[in-house]
């Protein structure tokens, strides 16, 4: 039998369910980070600016929010999935998250260096037209494309973005060719789309819901299972001719693998307590139009599984690469 030395005693005791017991009854004990992986504004950066004062009041903790851009978010996601598991270190993400592994080469794993925390919620995308152009549905855009394939053009947020693969997917259901234009994020994709230098955008209803309601684009399809409350005279693609097709963009947050679970369950209670607000609600819901799911660890694991399985296979198929 091998000696037992102090080093291994101490590891052990360290191991054991009683020592991570004690490890969250002392957190927090130190500043919290939450690593945004975009610049400020878009919607990942606000709905982590609305939950702060809640998650400081909550956790009475000092909580600071810092934004690392870059890579469609995986480069502030390869930052939490290195940080210690302490609770001290929490990463917000969007849609992109289950993406970026099939179009990057990650310097961590998507599903084992990070563990989830809460599914915070989900948004369709939809499909918006400049008014100058003559598309008042899809099947007016299926049409003209049949007509004179490869001629429309439509702009997302970026190569790989789930927009874009939206608009592949539906294409192909569809049997027609559309043309690409990629944006290096919203910003400048929604202020294209506003002048007229591209015929149609696809984004999600929290980018497009303003430009709608001003009416400088024109809706034409909605992804969710059902109408938006917004734009109720909006078709989904499933009323539209296409059974089954939906598609979200979501917000999420994970944490280090190995972050403590009674760590992660006081965090994601505080976070999911202080996105029920009433003020952060209403945001949420009339500024960005998320649909607030507030889904556990668990639910979270799956949906990011299901969202990996579905992306994951298009971007294949299609050769598609991220910028």
């Amino acid at each position: 039998m091998s000696q037992l030395t102090r080093r291994s005693l101490l590891l052990a005791a360290a191991a054991s369910p009683f020592a991570t017991l004690a490890r969250a009854d002392d957190w927090p004990s130190a500043t919290i980070r939450l690593i945004v992986p975009f610049p400020p504004g878009g919607s990942v950066d606000p709905i982590a600016r609305l939950s702060q004062p809640g998650l400081q009041q909550r956790l009475n903790a000092n909580i600071i929010i810092e934004n690392k851009p870059g890579a469609s978010g995986s480069m502030g996601a390869s930052i939490v999935a290195k940080a210690a598991p302490d609770g001290n270190t929490w990463l917000f993400v969007f849609d992109t998250h289950a993406v970026n592994p099939f179009l990057q080469e990650l310097s961590f794993d998507t599903v084992k260096d990070l563990d989830p925390v809460l599914l915070i919620g989900t948004a369709p995308n939809v499909l918006c037209v400049h008014p100058s152009r003559p598309y008042r549905s899809l099947a007016d855009v299926v049409a003209a494309a049949k007509a004179k394939p490869g001629i429309i053009t439509f702009a997302s947020i970026g190569a790989g973005s789930v927009g874009h693969l939206t608009m592949v997917l539906l294409s192909q259901k569809a049997g027609i060719n559309l043309v690409h234009v990629p944006y290096r994020g919203g910003g400048p994709a929604v202020t294209d789309a506003i002048a007229g230098h591209v015929d149609l955008i696809i984004g999600s209803a929290a980018l497009l819901n303003q430009q709608v309601a001003a009416k400088a684009l024109i809706p034409i399809l909605t992804t969710g299972k059902t109408r938006l409350e917004s734009m109720p005279q909006v078709p989904t693609a499933i009323e539209s001719g296409f059974p089954d097709f939906e598609s979200y963009a979501w917000w999420g947050v994970f944490a280090p693998a190995g972050t403590p679970k009674p760590i992660i369950e006081r965090f994601s209670g505080a976070l999911a307590a202080s996105l029920r607000d009433e003020a952060v609600a209403k945001q949420l819901r009339d500024n960005l139009q998320v649909s607030m799911l507030l889904g556990g660890p668990e639910n979270e694991r799956k949906f990011l599984a299901a969202q990996m399985a579905l992306w994951g296979p298009v971007v294949r198929d299609n050769n598609i690469k991220g910028e």
